[in-house]
């Protein structure tokens, strides 16, 4: 798409108006600095300009609205995805080329915000960019992290967290909106008080902290929409204490700013401690008071009323982060607005929708009550109604049945349970692949699901195709173009067209070209940041996602060190060269985490150092692994690694980028990798391993990991190798980890799977040489993956959930 409306000249004029106004220079005399912040400005300009029109037909259409809430929204780099939705990426190429600038070099200046950190939010980005496209009126509501998730680095191994101080170069998209300010209370103590027959809730001795928003603007491609993700900021409300101040006590006089600032400077703070839970408390409530009081006051301004909330909004929490939607939202109606708690609760579950991420226990999350009721107390009181009322329904429905109202009561056992809540005050509940919502109705929500089971329904996770396959993967993306037209581009599922191409040769050489240069451009981007070469005719084996145990990085590790055995053992061997990429982050407070991020560097440390190794492995841990990395990352990688323990993993939607991206999958029948081997067939993927039934039934006959040690030879050279440590580091916890744990020894079952991942890597391998067959295969994941964009799945909620429709395009 390109905009013909917009010239080189008009580019030129704007940019130079910007340089003049902001930074009081010329085009010629603009450093670099000044021209990125130009260009960004400039095009901020015009997206606001757009967003303008689009809010004016959306407010004349009345049309329905989705919030989505989140606490994260990983949205990486938007400078040259806004330019190439708006059709206008060749006018600033050669507008600045003209000036002496690389449009590339630009791109390379910005920053990646530090606004998520994995899948989670990730998702959310990719649903922002296809509500967008799709003409849909949506906003995003989320918490501005001053420093981010933290910056990764890696010194001798080691994962060591610093601040992602992004928003020195990254704050130039972010529009404060000091106009749309709200105020959030914490803690304090609740009066009631009756006046006319009307309750009043008082709450006094209570902290209050300002929530600022600071908007960013989402374009859509070749779209009338613009919409927008609105990011709240905490600020202390009172007054600086002058005082103090002038008295010398300068630390004092600012504490209270401080702390309140404190609730927005980074995301997911460590709760292995008091403070940290806390604080994870108040940034949930905080995120979601102030977006509830901000969608109330824009409807109100519309409509004037209340009464038909539901039939004009939709608020979509997107996993238990935001479920205090619920009794805030309660709060709002009933506190404010005068509802009865009836019509106020009715209100609330016709709004609502959730979607549930996961099934790990660690994930659903619950909170001391007691912390909960000093923190949120009227919250609380408004919790323990619903749960009273909801345990008196279910008493009716099963009486005498403690056991099951206890597993479905929100408070129990000195817990408030946030999935509960969630699915309580919800209209519609999802899960986000067929196995994972098959097995939410079977495992976590089955209470629920046999009481109510209309409640329940799926929508399998997307991508956005446009940035990850037409902006990643710019050669693929232009031989799609010329060989089954760009109307991919908006109707992702046309890509199914390509998979006619396999038997052509051309084509089929094409396609392997294009991997080897993408190939080539990742290794060239890693030596320009590490310094270090990669062997860009080695196989390139990919496992990037969250390190942590589930995801089961270690398996890849014990099948890459039985890789090296092999080697040590026989160094003539005939092995094809392979590079193992690992990308990730692991949570500050896990440390488990860390030390696979330490064994995984120790490990590439020692191969790289032995001689017999030399040129045939090659282990590579990339160190602040981001979106902007995935981009040049997955149209290079040969086989992506998705190994989780079968139902473990509630979708995945890496797994779907490294497919579109036609990377050959390695994975159990696990999430998408379940829908993934249906679309492609059994003969184009690589499933190994366990299925979720037979993991339950292996628990139930109980699980003992030193059985499959013994039983293989190889498996048990790979432990007892880790076990005696790389690099002169000890890894000898390992031992107790894999097989001598009281507990759980081998919890994600990596040695139950590992002679079938093995052998089925091998496979992989062999198939690998068989060039020609190879590329046929990455043809038909290509062609098969146009049913996981997230375009696909937005429609899904759109008709199935939300009940929203189209702006229509037509009217002035």
């Amino acid at each position: 798409m390109t905009n013909t409306t917009i010239t080189q000249s008009d580019i030129h004029n704007i940019l130079a108006g910007k340089l003049s106004r902001h930074f009081g220079t010329t085009c010629e005399d603009a450093t670099k600095n000044q021209i990125y912040k130009a260009v960004l400005l400039s095009v901020r300009d015009m997206l606001t300009d757009k967003r303008s029109v689009f809010k004016r037909k959306v407010k004349k259409q009345h049309k329905k609205r989705v919030y989505y809430m989140c606490m994260e929204f990983l949205i990486g780099r938007s400078l040259k995805n806004n330019l190439q939705n708006l059709g206008i990426e060749q006018q600033f190429r050669s507008a600045l080329s003209e000036m002496g600038f690389d449009l590339d070099e630009i791109y390379a200046h910005e920053p990646d915000p530090g606004l998520g950190n994995g899948g989670l939010g990730r998702l959310a980005a990719c649903f922002m960019d296809s509500l967008t496209t799709s003409n849909y009126p949506a906003t995003g509501f989320s918490l501005c992290y001053e420093y981010g998730f933290f910056h990764q680095r890696i010194v001798d191994g080691n994962q060591v967290e610093t601040p992602d101080t992004w928003m020195q170069t990254g704050d130039t998209w972010l529009v404060p909106r000091t106009d749309k300010t709200f105020s959030v209370k914490f803690g304090g103590k609740i009066s009631e008080k009756w006046d006319n027959g009307r309750l009043e809730i008082i709450n006094t001795d209570y902290d209050e902290v300002e929530a600022v928003p600071y908007d960013m603007m989402i374009s859509g491609y070749d779209s009338e929409a613009v919409s927008n993700l609105r990011l709240w900021k905490a600020r202390d409300l009172s007054n600086f204490n002058m005082k103090l101040f002038t008295q010398g006590q300068y630390m004092q006089a600012v504490q209270n700013n401080t702390l309140a600032e404190t609730l927005t400077r980074v995301l997911y703070p460590s709760d292995d401690h008091e403070e940290g839970k806390i604080l994870r408390l108040s940034q949930q409530y905080f995120l979601v008071s102030a977006s509830l009081q901000n969608i109330i006051a824009d409807h109100i301004s519309v409509y004037g009323t209340l009464s038909n909330l539901p039939e004009k909004v939709a608020i979509h929490i997107n996993d238990t982060h935001p479920a205090l939607c619920i009794p805030e939202l309660m709060r709002i109606l009933m506190d404010i607005y005068s509802f009865s708690w009836e019509s106020a609760w009715d209100t609330v579950v016709k709004t609502v929708s959730y979607t549930n991420h996961t099934v790990m226990p660690e994930a659903l999350e619950k909170w001391n009550e007691d912390l909960f009721r000093l923190r949120l107390p009227r919250i609380y009181m408004i919790v323990c109604e619903i749960n009273r009322r909801y345990c008196a329904d279910l008493w009716n429905i099963y009486p005498g049945d403690w056991d099951r109202i206890s597993r479905m009561s929100i408070i129990a056992n000195g817990q408030v349970r946030m999935a509960n809540l969630s699915v309580v005050g919800s209209h519609t509940v999802n899960g986000v692949s067929k196995l994972h919502s098959e097995i939410l109705k079977e495992t976590v929500f089955h209470d629920y699901y046999k009481t109510t089971p209309e409640k329940f329904t799926n929508v399998t996770n997307g991508i956005a195709h446009r940035r990850w396959l037409c902006e990643g993967n710019p050669m693929l993306s232009a031989l799609l173009d010329k060989t089954i037209t760009p109307a991919y581009r908006t109707d992702p599922e046309k890509i199914a067209e390509f998979a006619r191409f396999k038997d052509d040769q051309s084509i089929v050489e094409a396609v392997r070209e294009i991997k080897h240069r993408n190939k080539e451009r990742f290794a060239d981007a890693y030596f320009k940041k590490f310094g270090r070469k990669i062997d860009t005719h080695s196989l390139f084996d990919v496992q990037a996602k969250r390190i942590h145990e589930y995801k089961r990085q270690l398996l890849n590790v014990l099948k890459i060190v039985a890789l090296y055995d092999e080697i040590k053992q026989n160094p003539n061997i005939s092995m094809r060269p392979q590079t193992f990429l690992f990308g990730g982050k692991a949570a500050p407070g896990y440390y488990r985490a860390k030390d696979i991020i330490r064994l995984i560097c120790k490990l590439g440390d020692e191969i790289d150092r032995d001689p017999d190794v030399k040129g045939r492995l090659k282990v590579v841990f990339l160190e602040e692994y981001n979106v902007s990395t995935a981009e040049i990352l997955m149209p290079a990688t040969d086989i992506s690694e998705q190994i989780s323990l079968a139902g473990k993993e509630a979708s995945g939607t890496g797994c779907m980028k490294f497919m579109i991206n036609g990377a050959m999958t390695v994975g159990t029948l696990d999430g998408a990798n379940v829908e993934m081997a249906d679309a492609v067939g059994d003969d184009n993927i690589y499933i190994f391993g366990l299925t979720a039934r037979e993991v339950d039934e292996l628990w139930k006959r109980g699980y003992h990991s030193m059985l499959f040690y013994r039983e293989s030879e190889r498996l048990k050279n790979a432990v007892d190798r880790i076990c005696r440590g790389f690099g002169g580091e000890d890894f000898s916890d390992f031992e107790n980890y894999f097989l001598t744990n009281q507990n759980i020894a081998d919890p994600y079952m990596c040695l139950a799977d590992f002679d079938s991942y093995f052998s089925t890597y091998n496979r992989a391998l062999d198939d690998y040489d068989k060039r020609d067959e190879w590329t046929k295969r990455a043809i038909i994941n290509i062609a098969g993956a146009g049913y996981f964009a997230s375009d696909r799945s937005v429609r899904e909620y759109a008709e199935n959930i939300w009940h929203i429709t189209p702006i229509d395009k037509d009217e002035k």
